[in-house]
């Protein structure tokens, strides 16, 4: 055992801040309801202190990394390694006039993840267990199906999640709605009946547009889940669906909020049944931790929306949680730049409690070729 994890109260000094970013084309063009892109960037944080090193990301532009070179690199270097919640402060407040929602809590939350995974290697603990376990494993739903593919890639992607006993799915709609009927019939065909079905408009939809969606997926498709109807920033629109839409079909939304006063704002004017947060975007670890402490007090899950391998952990402390988004975008490019992502077993994931912190190394060589 370390010095460190030996001598409880000794004060590890941050001592090195590396930022680097890495793009990865998808293995074709992809498109949701409101979107379109070709790759993925990440930007890498490690944080250095008593002899370790703690790795976190972000999913965001190159611009994320130049934000924490230049406004929160300073602020963490020399604070100590344990007192993550002072350095969560100082940086969010760093961040006013920058910016705090958005590129802003994007930098943060990889600041903050890399300090938590430093933290648990100094006392050389799983970080499932430093952020305190409510469970050993987190339920994953498999996530693709973009509006850019064929029906026969849809059939083949869903059908090797549920394959692998994914026992949920989702599929991006309502770029073309008049394609959609056609898009969910082989969905279904391919995952069958006993294999939950999710759709995400990304926003794409009115109000009544969604409306008229939201019954005819859940009549005809069976769809439990319906992400995004209408825009994030659209309350009183999600507040509708959510309180007109048929039985059985939860709405969700989150995965755009970054500050504490979004997820307020979400839960506070009943706009969704289930809470979902992004830990590369709500502020880390720390962020996520409070979103499910929020969704909680409103009688609430939260789902963590995408960067499965960043996840995990967090996932596991939080008691009121429901699944976890296997978002084929993050799973694939994870493994070609991180060593010990974990695979879905029995369609969860679980921690790796045999190595302290969260368990990834960065792949230094394989990442250069990505490098941005």
């Amino acid at each position: 055992m370390s010095a460190t994890a030996a001598r409880p109260g000794v004060q590890a000094a941050v001592n090195g801040v590396g930022v680097s970013a890495y793009t990865v084309p998808t293995d074709e063009p992809e498109s949701d309801g409101t979107a379109k892109w070709d790759s993925t960037t990440i930007v890498v944080v490690e944080v250095r202190a008593g002899g370790a090193s703690g790795l976190g990301y972000t999913y965001a532009p190159g611009a994320a990394g130049t934000l924490i070179e230049e406004k929160l690199a300073e602020l963490v270097q020399g604070r100590d390694a344990f007192a993550i919640g002072e350095a969560w402060e100082a940086m969010a407040v760093a961040l006013r006039n920058a910016g705090r929602p958005g590129i802003g809590f994007c930098a943060l939350s990889a600041v903050d993840l890399a300090l938590w995974d430093l933290k648990a290697r100094l006392l050389e603990l799983p970080l499932v267990d430093l952020v305190g376990r409510a469970r050993d494993r987190a339920p994953v739903y498999g996530s693709g199906g973009f509006t850019s593919y064929s029906l026969d890639r849809i059939r083949e992607q869903l059908s090797g999640w549920a394959e692998q006993r994914i026992q949920r799915v989702k599929m991006k709609v309502s770029r073309e709605p008049e394609r959609d009927p056609e898009r969910l019939d082989a969905a279904r065909q391919a995952i069958g009946d006993e294999t939950e079905l999710y759709v995400d408009s990304n926003g794409a939809l009115s109000r009544k547009q969604a409306l008229h969606w939201a019954e005819r997926f859940a009549r005809e498709w069976g769809v439990t889940w319906y992400e995004e109807p209408v825009s994030s920033a659209d309350l009183e629109g999600l507040r509708l669906l959510r309180d007109r839409g048929p039985a059985g079909l939860d709405i969700a939304a989150g995965e755009y909020a970054y500050v504490p006063a979004d997820f307020r704002n979400l839960v506070a004017n009943g706009c969704v049944d289930c809470l979902q947060a992004d830990v590369t975007r709500c502020g880390g670890i720390t962020g996520f931790l409070r979103a499910g402490a929020l969704a909680a007090a409103f009688g609430l899950d939260l789902s963590a929306h995408c960067a499965p391998s960043a996840s995990v952990a967090a996932c596991c402390a939080v008691p009121n949680f429901r699944h976890l988004e296997y978002f084929h975008d993050h799973v694939r490019l994870e493994p070609l730049l991180f060593e010990g992502v974990l695979e879905p077993k029995d369609g969860a994931l679980e921690p790796d409690r045999s190595r302290p912190g969260h368990g990834l190394e960065l792949k230094r060589a394989d990442a250069e070729r990505y490098a941005a």
